[in-house]
């Protein structure tokens, strides 16, 4: 049975009663539940009824979580508050990053008729772009275009930036930029006391508001344009003299260089010879000088441009010993205590994370003793089962920090290691292949070298690297007589990058069978 109401009875829209609606898509840790609390204590401070819910994400700390506000003015009746927003039904939409202002826009959270989106243009980087073996990072502009047609009223700034500058977070410059948009019937006066009343951090609170403030009522200054970017710097290393020696030794051998590569082989030399001595860096060079000679001036020193980069990732594979160095270097704490404002009167607990596999212990011990263990079964079941479970070393205490350190210092002993040989190894056997398409197969050589994109980090992360790496040569030798070969290659390269898992790269390999079969 349905039941029909008289036209003068019809319920009619809650907005038309007064009800604001309101939803902030925030990340756990970007303060979202203390906006939330503000405009909470702002209506009921105004004599406004006032409800606030939210639903949190499940990831990394709390997640991308929706926070919905709801409040009507005190002399609506008994109003009848809505426990999530809809679609097409909210008046302010906050997005504390620019996905999650794409999100509010995908969710219908912003409609050209009467939503206000105020949003931070900064990127905080979701768990599914930090995946993608290459570029993942979705793109802000495309958000902006939609943003731009999606909402009545648009403030975009990167309020995160602002906050951080005054000494605060992006929640209270995110409450300021509300402020100065206009779209609460509040005075400033009564944001600024929703902060006080709150009790904690409020003087900087304060002024990452006015800094909102300012950035909804005025915009963003326009950006000057960045500088270009410098020549390198040779920095004068410290140590023995004979160690200065041969590094100037180096150096003087890099100006004997195309013009044209000189910048990418100085930083490809610092790189080396950062990892491991001096003699690791005359075999950088020795193998790129090789290179250069094969060169043809007349394509701009494109090979060799390429070869003095990629070269130098390949020498600085990360091993046991180099994640470990990495994790006892002074800079490293010293960016971490920046990044979580450590102050002289608190203390730091810093815990890292490792897991070792069967195959990077082996690939510790010396070539010949390394090779027996890898080819015996039995002892790699026994030494995944001894060390390929998780451990948590406190690298602030003085026995954690010792054993990395230690460990970091092993330098001298790498070479003599099977990984090192291992890497020699396949080093070579890459390089051998690029020379075998020169002269003739120019681009085909280039693009075999940028090939070694595809190679990085350690454990499960250099394995598949170095899985989709050997698939994306075997399809190169298919189409290597093919005009337009190097393009392929090309292609399958960025179909290895596109996806963690290799689907696009097996689609890829088969479209190529499917013709040069």
């Amino acid at each position: 049975m349905s039941l029909a109401l008289p036209l003068d009875a019809q319920p009619t829209d809650p907005a038309l009663e007064g009800i604001i609606k309101l939803a902030v898509m925030a990340v756990g840790g970007q303060g979202g539940g203390v906006l939330t609390n503000w405009i909470e204590t702002l209506a009921r401070s105004e004599g406004y009824h006032c409800q606030a819910t939210s639903v949190a994400g499940v990831a990394q700390r709390t997640g991308a979580t929706i926070y919905y506000i709801e409040m009507a003015p005190g002399d609506v009746a008994s109003p009848v508050f809505s426990l999530a927003p809809s679609a097409g039904d909210v008046d302010i939409t906050i997005a504390a990053e620019m996905m999650e202002a794409g999100r509010a826009i995908m969710r219908g959270f912003v409609t050209p008729d009467r939503t206000t989106l105020i949003a931070s243009t900064h990127r905080m980087l979701a768990v599914s772009e930090k995946t993608v073996p290459g570029d993942g990072m979705a793109s802000s502009e495309e958000v902006k275009a939609a943003a731009e047609v999606a909402a009545q009223q648009l403030i975009l700034a990167d309020m995160d930036t602002a906050a951080v500058a005054v000494g605060s977070v992006i929640s209270a410059s995110l409450f300021g930029a509300l402020a100065g948009s206009g779209a609460l019937p509040f005075k400033r006066e009564a944001f600024e006391e929703a902060i006080r009343a709150g009790g904690k951090g409020v003087e900087p609170s304060l002024r990452a508001f006015a800094a909102g403030y300012d950035l909804a009522q005025n915009g963003e200054a326009p950006k000057a344009p960045e500088p270009k970017a410098a020549k390198t710097e040779i920095i004068e290393p410290e140590g023995p003299a004979e160690s200065q020696t041969a590094w100037a030794s180096l150096i003087a051998r890099i100006a004997g260089l195309p013009e044209d590569i000189r910048e990418m082989a100085k930083a490809g030399l610092t790189k080396v010879v950062d990892f491991q001595d001096c003699d690791y860096g005359t075999e950088y060079l020795e193998r790129l000088q090789l290179l250069v000679n094969a060169d043809d001036p007349e394509k701009g020193y494109e090979l060799s441009l390429e070869a003095a980069k990629y070269i130098a990732n390949a020498m600085t594979y990360d091993d046991v010993i180099r994640v470990a160095d990495l994790k006892t270097r002074p800079q490293r704490f010293r960016r971490i205590e920046d990044e979580m404002r450590v102050k002289s009167e608190n203390l730091l607990h810093l815990t890292d994370y490792l897991h070792p596999r069967a195959e990077e212990i082996v690939g510790l011990l010396p070539e010949k003793l390394g090779r027996k263990m890898e080819n015996d079964p039995a002892w790699m079941k026994r030494i995944d089962r001894w060390f390929n479970r998780g451990r948590r070393i406190r690298t602030d205490s003085l026995r954690g920090f010792a054993m990395l350190y230690l460990l970091g210092g092993m330098r001298k002993w790498r070479l003599k290691t099977l990984r090192h040989r291992m890497e020699q190894d396949h080093l070579d056997a890459w390089l051998t292949t690029v020379s075998g398409y020169l002269p003739d197969r120019y681009d085909m050589a280039v693009e075999i070298l940028r090939c070694r994109r595809l190679i990085k980090g350690y454990s499960d992360t250099h394995a598949r690297g170095l899985s989709k790496f050997d698939k994306v040569l075997s399809g190169a030798r298919l189409v290597e007589n093919r005009d337009d070969g190097a393009v392929w290659v090309a292609r399958l390269r960025e179909a290895a990058l596109k996806d963690e898992k290799g689907t696009d790269l097996d689609g890829a390999l088969k479209t190529i069978e499917s013709f040069a079969g």
